[in-house]
């Protein structure tokens, strides 16, 4: 729930209050809506001070919230202490010692969870393991990694399958082995996550039909490869052979044909993104994802043109602020350049880092980014909300 300040109530509190009135009472700033919320996930990632009082905070503690004008923010305690302000006595914000533990609990579950993945994950078997509470165990897999257990266990599981897929192992052996307990339950999650059935998976896509198109762009040769249900493949690359073997390798035994009549304006949007005369993409997917590759994908969508993020503050943006490998792998696991511009993360001092298909491609897409936002009437600011729709 939105709040907003109230400059009625008495001492400037904070109440509830719709989007539009947030956002003109200059609440869009994320650090503030997380305290609004009492946001656990946001604790490690910053603390806020109240001038007022002389006292700072974590995110989530649940004293009363005062006026936005009587807050600061700081990246850490020892900042809001060098600034003078003192910790708060009830949510203890200079405790560094229970998120330290914290980590190591989520990292002892991970282990657990990757170590039974041919059993039933249940939550309260793994708590017991863990010598916590299963409220404790679930509420601190969520605020640092930002998806459940249970989630975690079937990307765990979805990973596997997908290598066992490939090394053509049947079916059947591997939906046992992977901890499914029935074939049912694989193939009702196989369209979201391997974007076909099983059976079509292992088979290198067999019986599905990808269309592409390559053409040149201002950054080399493009490919983009689609199935009946949107795009599954945006490439970059200096040659056609060599980008028409990536998308065979990803699908070795499907119907592979040129479409240059289905795929022209979709081809032709992107090129035109890339010019810097379409800034918004919004084209249908049918990509493989697990569940905390789409929510890095979806804060992908949401950087404005022209603009970057760190590892680290995508981490941070989804709750999850010991995740920044994790968000990187996602980045590199990314099969649509530009639609999910993951070119837009960089590294916290501000190095491109690394690009699938290439560094200097990285450097270059940014700097044609950066110059078109800078120059007048070229490439406004992403619309807030407007996103690709991640088919299931």
């Amino acid at each position: 729930m939105l709040m907003r300040v109230d400059a009625g109530r008495s001492g400037g509190m904070a109440g509830p209050l719709d989007r539009r009135s947030a956002t003109i009472c200059g609440v869009e700033d994320p650090r503030w809506l997380a305290v609004l919320s009492r946001d656990a996930r946001a604790d490690g990632t910053f603390v806020f001070a109240v001038r007022s009082t002389g006292i700072y905070c974590r995110p989530s503690c649940p004293a009363r919230r005062p006026g936005r004008p009587q807050v600061v923010f700081f990246p850490q305690p020892s900042a809001a202490e060098h600034a003078g302000f003192r910790a708060c006595r009830r949510c203890r914000p200079n405790d560094t010692g229970a998120a330290r533990s914290a980590v190591g609990l989520v990292e002892a579950a991970c282990r657990y969870i990757e170590a039974h993945l041919d059993g039933e994950s249940r939550l309260a078997t793994l708590a017991a393991h863990l010598g916590h509470s299963p409220h404790h165990v679930h509420r601190a897999f969520r605020r640092l990694l930002g998806i459940t257990p249970r989630e975690y266990a079937d990307a765990c599981r979805l990973d596997l399958v997908r290598a066992r897929l490939r090394a053509q192992e049947a079916v059947a052996a591997v939906v046992y082995d992977a901890g499914f307990g029935s074939s049912s339950r694989l193939y009702e999650r196989a369209p979201k996550h391997l974007g076909m059935t099983p059976a079509a998976y292992r088979g290198g896509g067999r019986g599905t039909r990808v269309g592409y198109v390559t053409v040149a762009t201002p950054l080399g040769r493009l490919l983009v490869g689609a199935t009946p249900r949107g795009v599954c493949a945006v490439s970059l690359g200096r040659d056609d052979a060599a980008l028409e073997a990536a998308l065979a390798a990803e699908y070795p035994e499907a119907e592979r044909r040129r479409d240059d009549a289905r795929l022209g304006p979709w081809v032709t949007a992107i090129v035109e993104h890339l010019r810097g005369r379409k800034p918004h993409l919004s084209l249908p997917l049918d990509i493989q994802a697990t569940a905390f590759q789409r929510r890095v994908w979806a804060a992908l969508q949401s950087i404005p043109y022209g603009e970057t993020r760190s590892y680290g503050e995508i981490a941070r943006a989804l709750g999850a602020p010991a995740a920044t490998r994790a968000v990187a792998g996602a980045c590199a696991a990314n099969p649509v350049a530009l639609v999910i511009p993951c070119h837009r993360v960089v590294r916290a001092d501000g190095d491109p880092g690394g690009y699938r298909w290439g560094v200097e491609r990285k450097r270059a897409l940014l700097r044609r980014e950066r110059g078109r936002r800078e120059t007048p009437g070229r490439a406004p600011a992403a619309v807030p909300g407007r996103r690709v729709s991640l088919r299931p």
